[in-house]
């Protein structure tokens, strides 16, 4: 069932969305709601973690000294 949703957007976004949505042949409707199924079906692919890699996950901590090492060693890098 579908149901209205009312958005405050920036006009000239939504002017380019519109562009957009015509050279696509699709709906800025069809566009928001294909955003917001990605975006809930990413968060549910981040969830599914096996238990295995969630155990094992933060197992080594990192120092504060590893992370100044690294600082330094990309300081020097792009110098």
């Amino acid at each position: 069932m579908d149901a209205k949703l009312t958005l405050s957007i920036d006009s000239s976004v939504i002017s380019s969305m519109k562009g957009y949505a015509s050279e696509n042949n699709s709906s800025i409707s069809s566009l928001v709601e294909n955003f917001f199924k990605n975006l809930i079906s990413s968060n549910n692919k981040k969830a599914n973690i096996s238990p295995l890699v969630q155990e094992l996950s933060g197992i080594i901590p990192a120092t504060d000294s590893d992370k100044d090492d690294y600082i330094d060693y990309l300081e020097e890098k792009y110098e």
